[in-house]
């Protein structure tokens, strides 16, 4: 059985996501990053490279001849993700529930607060239960330096 770990209530989703991608990447993980909308995932990338100006988060896309060796993969389509060794962890950007969710040890879910998120991710919730994982949900802290108005979807 799969946990997945949704954080709702981030002002950016991508920008937590770079920390999360950071926290991990800090922790010695190696994390698979799954999104098939291709003008999120470029942001996404975009992103990697100036999250923090001081550090780089190591990445490549799946495929590269260096993802074998990357801390954070990043996988823009489900032929892909069922083709990629699991890795333990996905942080999944997509508004879909990743193929082959029981692969991995671990699930993580970023929610904005803007509604389309919202939606998109209460299915999930569902669809996650109904294939009997464990499924948690965690209030990102109003301090918390990714949470505020803004919509980061």
């Amino acid at each position: 059985m799969t946990r997945v770990d949704f954080a709702y209530g981030a002002a950016h989703r991508l920008r937590m996501a770079c920390g999360t991608a950071a926290r991990h990447v800090g922790a010695g993980r190696r994390l698979l990053v799954y999104c098939t909308d291709e003008r999120r995932l470029r942001r996404f990338d975009a992103l990697l490279w100036e999250f923090e100006p001081a550090s780089f988060i190591p990445h490549v896309l799946a495929g590269d001849p260096l993802a074998d060796q990357a801390d954070v993969v990043l996988v823009a389509d489900a032929a892909t993700l069922t083709g990629t060794p699991p890795l333990g962890w996905l942080l999944n950007l997509d508004l879909d529930c990743p193929p082959g969710a029981e692969r991995f040890e671990r699930i993580l879910e970023i929610v904005s607060g803007h509604e389309a998120d919202i939606q998109a991710a209460r299915k999930r919730w569902a669809q996650y239960q109904q294939a009997g994982h464990d499924v948690r949900g965690h209030r990102l802290p109003a301090d918390h330096p990714a949470v505020g108005n803004q919509h980061g979807a």
